[in-house]
């Protein structure tokens, strides 16, 4: 999928996916109509609705994260346009979008990303750094095993060792 056609929950969930010094967990509320997360952005807690592309409240995440940022005029489309680098970024990139805050959100996933990302995984996920994994899936490499308890059945509640 092109980084300049994401839009609304794509582009919320690739924001997202791309904020890794932030964002640990990454989940659907609203019958998997909007994104939400839970995580530590510079002291400050976030656990619930994520919605960059249509809060400035949430992409300001993105926009303190910018190192330069240069706005061009509008075009004859009426796109906006702008020009950026953020920290942690692999190059200054290009962004353009229906408004100042939709370009800027789609510059700063290609800055992580690159032009093309993959599809929204819409299952609930844990992110570490670049890449994310789904949360309570089993490992392919590890199949899920019972732990072994001498004393008990799994699901027993003992007493308190004394």
């Amino acid at each position: 999928m092109n980084v300049a056609d994401l839009t609304g929950v794509a582009l919320d969930y690739w924001v997202a996916r791309s904020l890794h010094d932030f964002v640990r967990e990454i989940y659907f509320t609203d019958s998997g109509e909007t994104v939400s997360i839970r995580g530590n952005d510079r002291g400050r807690p976030w656990d619930g609705r994520f919605t960059p592309s249509a809060s400035w409240e949430a992409a300001a995440a993105v926009l303190e994260r910018a190192q330069r940022l240069e706005v061009r005029e509008r075009t004859d489309h009426g796109a906006a346009h702008c020009i950026a680098e953020f920290e942690g970024g692999h190059r200054t990139v290009e962004g353009r979008g229906d408004s100042l805050r939709i370009a800027l959100l789609r510059a700063f996933v290609e800055s992580r990303f690159g032009a093309s990302v993959g599809e929204v995984l819409w299952q609930a996920q844990a992110v570490a750094g670049e890449r994310a994994a789904l949360i309570g899936e089993e490992s392919a490499e590890r199949p899920f095993a019972d732990v072994p308890s001498p004393d008990g059945q799994i699901g027993d509640i003992q007493s308190i060792p004394r």
